[in-house]
């Protein structure tokens, strides 16, 4: 690749920095994008133990570039219901002008891994899924559940998100169901599964 087009891909990719989610970090603010990325790539290398099946490298590009897309479809609540329904159409544009600036080869093979992820069937994408999932729900432990307040999120609305969790980490799902659990005494989410 030559260096222009270089510093022109890290340049759009640097834009995630800026992007931001609904979770707070542990310090009280909210979480970019890029930083959700980051700490789920770092997950994956700390539990790779538990998946010895799955391609770890795979597995954490998969990470790195999940929500690049974000970088212009912006990112959607988890339970927002609404922007779930043009979610899917704002991110394919956002995967298409975003990985057509790369080389054909690169962009092909990057907006396949993206399309891998979505379609969370592979055992990496599985994996993969299971982070993306699993990160916001630790940050919301760390903050007393501060956005599942804000957004008066229901256990069944966690549930729902994360049911196919248990397919490639049924230990950490458990744990996952725990910190529900946990969360709906506090009050942090509504219990509508008693």
């Amino acid at each position: 690749m030559k260096p222009e087009k270089l510093i022109e891909v890290l340049s759009v990719a640097e834009r995630l920095k800026d992007a931001v989610r609904h979770c707070y970090t542990s310090g009280g603010r909210r979480e970019s994008v890029a930083e959700h990325s980051w700490r789920i790539s770092l997950m994956a290398y700390f539990v790779s133990d538990e998946f010895p099946e799955a391609d770890l490298l795979k597995i954490m590009k998969m990470c790195l570039i999940h929500d690049i897309v974000e970088i212009d479809a912006g990112d959607t609540y988890a339970y927002d219901d609404d922007g779930a329904k043009t979610k899917r159409a704002r991110e394919k544009k956002g995967a298409d002008r975003i990985f057509g600036l790369l080389p054909e080869d690169q962009g092909k093979w990057l907006y396949d891994l993206w399309e891998e992820f979505e379609a969370y069937e592979t055992p990496e994408a599985k994996y993969a899924h299971m982070l993306d999932n699993s990160q916001p729900l630790f940050l919301n432990d760390a903050t007393d559940g501060i956005s599942w307040v804000e957004h008066g999120v229901k256990k069944s609305q966690i549930y729902t998100r994360n049911r196919r969790t248990g397919e490639g980490a049924p230990k950490i799902w458990e744990y996952m169901q725990e910190l529900i659990d946990q969360h709906v005494e506090k009050g942090h989410v509504i219990d509508d599964m008693s």
